[in-house]
């Protein structure tokens, strides 16, 4: 989900370096009295300081180290740090580097200066935005202007915990920290710069932004236009079709307006100025369709249209393209894109409760409401009485006291059915999409499955399409931004550290100016091998491999040789039971460690690899089950094993045996006779294993606070409740059931694989 970068880059709630399990003095009343909180704060974050340690993860050390100093008011310890971290983030892109965190560094500024203090701040903030590259500029608004409502809620949350207590973990420290820094000084920094910066965008930008546009169907779309100042003749045109309302759609425009483009952001109708319901996904495909028919009728516009963006910016980019490409629009390039009904609300037809606080984030009112989004105690309390309760996933809104419409709509359609067909293209519909795409992920993208089914599709109606993909270590945001350089405990190799941002620019300017092709652009598929410092670059997402490796379940072992005999191994789970662990089929993090979760789980392990070796692309298998049950939601999660015995997470799959032959329709399991499983829509990943390394399997019956639960009557699943659980689920795997791994080898194919 999207969150403000001016927060530290969304809510920075991970914590870097060793920290000891230590507290610190913390006077109970100063959670409920301001005056003492301010007397507080700087004392307590003085002796913190000296506690932080840098870990491997320089980015979000120097983040949490800024926060810190800044509520201990060492304000100049402050400005190095600030000057640290641009110094490391412009090694992953060098032109957003001066901008960051420049609100900070202004307000520093303005307090050397012996002015009244908003005198002090106007100097100080031109200053600082004469500095800027003006490939930087565009994105200061997001740094100066902050959500104090929420900055002021987020605080008081945290402060409501600690009422009553006379000390204060450090982990938590750290966090208060941050959250009062960020309250104390954006609440001034906001206010002081919304002027300054309304005049710095009349004087370096042409904007509209208080446009309607009318849909077919009589509806209006809320859409904000940026014009370079002194713009002659017509341009073409990066277009931004976003459900998230808030500042930063502002400088998006801005920045395609810098970069000699006009930008044009326009909301889901429902949102910013549009009078309509919000409705995530179900009108978006017709309405980005006729924006872009109504920019390509625009002085301004050449007649050429790109449309980027990520994740649900991804998905509108499909959506608007699926009845056909309008002819204005020569490109997209979709980030992380989800699909909804195949990877989000639900991954294989299992609902996934991470979505549920998302829809009032984006719902409650026509901007965003991140109060109640990120009311992170709300949703964990939520999901937890649901699952100790037993009661039916569907009455979740019930639990949480809060109707939520959007949500049971949802559940109504378990199938990948009519319903989620007609919000993006589907099919046939990818025959008809004709024009050169760019689409970019990562191996820790949640939303991978989403972005490769698109992929997989183009080419499967469209064989020849001139559709490239960048996939990489990188995370939900960094596909789409800038790439975290340690992600979830791993540190990514240096060739990987590119600006996936400054590379969609470079793409636009390939296709709608001339320029040449991005150099990292070799091939179709172009992908980092983790472990190696390198890209490859392949045709096609089959030439990743040169082999595959084939394995068979056995007691404890994955096996190479097929079965002589038939054999059965057993697995159980009382899914009536409430204590224990919960199972994890999710990206990890960390992704290494040197335990795994195996929780209702059945481990296989394979022999040491014979040499190094790169898995490649995406596993998948056929599995043999004779079950007790008309149904059952399985995990399978994929592991190296290292030779000094840590485990490190490669992928993993979730999905409803009932949909393993057909998302669109649902077969029941014949209990007590031989069910076939196939799966293959896992998650793919480009590493390098080490000489010695084995792959480990886990597969578990899915049970946990935050997906629906199975309990395998033939129901609709959203309905079951805990009465339906019955005896155990009861699995029993034929040791012919095998799961086949993708591999590139430097040699030819030798029998050893």
């Amino acid at each position: 989900m999207v969150f403000m970068r001016n927060i530290l880059l969304g809510a920075l709630l991970c914590l870097y370096g060793n920290i000891a399990a230590q507290s610190l003095p913390f006077p109970r009343e100063a959670a409920v009295n301001q005056q003492l909180l301010a007397t507080t704060m700087p004392v307590l974050a003085q002796k913190l300081l000296p506690r932080l340690q840098a870990g491997d993860d320089r980015w979000g050390y120097l983040q949490q180290l800024l926060m810190v100093q800044l509520t201990a008011r060492q304000y100049k310890a402050a400005l190095q740090t600030i000057r640290e971290y641009r110094s490391a983030y412009a090694q992953s892109d060098a032109e957003k580097a001066p901008v960051r965190f420049i609100q900070y560094e202004t307000y520093i500024n303005a307090l050397q200066r012996k002015e009244p203090v908003e005198k002090a701040f106007r100097e100080a903030f031109s200053t600082s935005v004469a500095r800027l590259q003006h490939a930087s500029r565009y994105d200061i608004d997001n740094w100066y202007i902050a959500d104090t409502t929420y900055l002021a809620a987020d605080l008081q949350r945290q402060l409501a915990q600690l009422e009553g207590q006379d000390s204060i973990a450090l982990q938590d420290a750290i966090q208060l920290c941050r959250r009062y820094a960020a309250w104390q000084l954006l609440s001034r920094i906001s206010a002081m710069a919304a002027p300054l910066l309304r005049q710095f965008n009349r004087q370096h930008y042409d904007i509209r932004d208080s446009l309607l546009i009318s849909t077919r169907d009589g509806a209006s779309v809320s859409a904000i236009v940026v014009r370079p100042r002194h713009q002659q003749g017509p341009l073409p045109v990066i277009f931004f079709f976003t459900i998230y309302t808030d500042g930063g759609n502002l400088c998006i425009a801005k920045e395609a307006a810098d970069k000699g483009y006009v930008g044009v952001v326009a909301n889901t109708r429902g949102k910013r100025l549009s009078p309509e319901i919000a409705m995530p996904y179900e009108h978006d495909g017709n309405d980005a369709h006729d924006v872009i028919n109504w920019i390509s009728r625009q002085s301004w516009c050449n007649g050429s249209i790109g449309m980027y963006g990520g994740s649900y910016v991804g998905f509108t980019q499909w959506a608007a393209i699926k009845e056909g490409v309008p002819p204005a629009l020569k490109t997209i390039v979709p980030s992380a894109a989800v699909v909804p009904g195949f990877d989000v609300p639900k991954e294989n037809n299992v609902f996934m409760s991470f979505v549920y606080p998302w829809i009032p984030h984006v719902t409650n009112n026509q901007f965003l409401d991140n109060v109640t989004y990120n009311d992170r105690g709300r949703w964990r309390n939520m999901q937890f009485n649901w699952y100790h309760s037993g009661a039916a996933y569907q009455t979740l809104d019930s639990i949480d006291g809060t109707p939520n419409p959007i949500y049971r709509r949802w559940l109504a359609h378990p199938d990948y059915d009519a319903y989620w067909q007609n919000m993006t293209a589907y099919k046939e519909d990818f025959a008809r999409i004709d024009i050169p795409i760019l689409s970019t992920t990562g191996y820790f993208d949640g939303a991978q499955i989403g972005a490769m089914y698109y992929y997989r599709e183009h080419l499967r109606y469209r064989p020849n399409a001139a559709h490239y993909l960048v996939i990489g270590p990188y995370d939900h945001l960094g596909c789409q931004h800038v790439p975290l350089p340690y992600v979830n405990g791993y540190t990514i190799d240096n060739a990987a550290r590119i600006s996936v941002h400054q590379l969609i620019y470079q793409w636009f300017d390939h296709i709608l100016k001339g320029a040449p092709k991005p150099p990292i652009l070799e091939d179709r598929i172009n992908y980092q091998v983790m472990g190696t410092n390198q890209w490859k670059h392949v045709p096609s997402l089959q030439q990743m491999n040169n082999d595959t490796m084939t394995f068979y379940l056995s007691p404890q072992r994955l096996v190479r040789q097929p079965p002589t005999d038939t054999a059965f191994i057993p697995q159980q789970a009382d899914l009536s039971v409430r204590s224990g662990r919960f199972t994890g089929n999710y990206i990890l993090s960390p992704l290494s460690g040197s335990n795994i979760n195996t929780a209702n789980g059945l481990v296989f392990v394979s022999d040491p690899l014979p040499a190094s070796v790169a898995v490649n692309g995406s596993f998948l298998g056929k599995l043999l089950v004779i079950p007790n049950k008309k149904d059952v939601d399985i995990g399978i999660n994929l592991y190296e094993q290292t030779p000094d015995g840590r485990y490190f997470q490669l992928s993993y799959f979730i999905g409803r045996a009932s949909y393993a032959a057909s998302l669109e329709k649902r077969q029941l399991l014949t209990p007590g006779s031989v069910n076939t499983i196939s799966f293959s829509n896992t998650r793919m990943i480009s590493k390098q294993l080490a000489k010695g390394s084995r792959l480990v399997v886990v597969i578990n019956i899915n049970q946990n606070p935050f997906e629906e639960i199975n309990y395998g009557t033939g129901k609709k699943v959203s309905e079951e409740t805990i009465a339906d659980a019955g005896e155990p689920v009861q699995l029993r795997w034929r040791n012919d059931s095998y799961i086949k791994v993708g591999i590139h080898h430097q040699r030819a194919p030798a029998a050893r694989w």
